[in-house]
């Protein structure tokens, strides 16, 4: 009888234990809620941009960088959205080669690094927030691993 007294209060408290935790998960069908975990995470002046038939994405700052942050894998309607893209690149970088984005992409676990249509160095991170979301304190952490990307990323660039 004992046993399952135990058992049951066990039972009990890890009913109690999970649900916080689902209460937590944050998932991309919501920009403002997104917005609003870059902000708790520094990431200032954010603004949510929505296009007419475009998926959304936040224009973001971290202090004087601008960044994106896209809403990818979205339904038909620009909603709904599975994952999303931390995009940042620099117009005014010169003179930067392959050599230099290869030597970033070889020492550099989270982000990746590349030149665009256009010659512009640009880094990327994604973040995976499928099958119901991810905790909010990994959004969070997710979210300052991109801003020590950027300013790494702006330093290997111009130093």
């Amino acid at each position: 009888m004992r046993l399952t007294i135990a058992a049951a209060a066990m039972a009990a408290s890890l009913t109690v234990l999970a649900s916080p935790a689902q209460a937590q998960l944050v998932n991309p069908s919501d920009p403002e809620l997104i917005l609003s975990v870059a902000s708790e995470a520094g990431l200032e002046d954010g603004r949510i941009i929505l296009a007419q038939d475009e998926n959304p994405y936040l224009e973001v700052f971290h202090s004087d960088l601008k960044a994106l942050i896209l809403f990818m894998n979205c339904d038909d309607n620009h909603k709904n959205c599975k994952t999303l893209q931390y995009y940042m690149g620099f117009s005014d970088a010169e003179d930067v080669t392959l050599e230099m984005i290869n030597q970033w992409n070889r020492e550099r676990r989270f982000g990746r690094a590349y030149i665009d249509d256009v010659g512009d160095p640009v880094v990327e991170m994604d973040v995976d927030l499928d099958f119901n979301g991810i905790p909010r304190r990994n959004l969070v952490e997710s979210f300052s691993v991109w801003m020590e990307l950027m300013d790494a990323f702006r330093d290997h660039l111009f130093d």
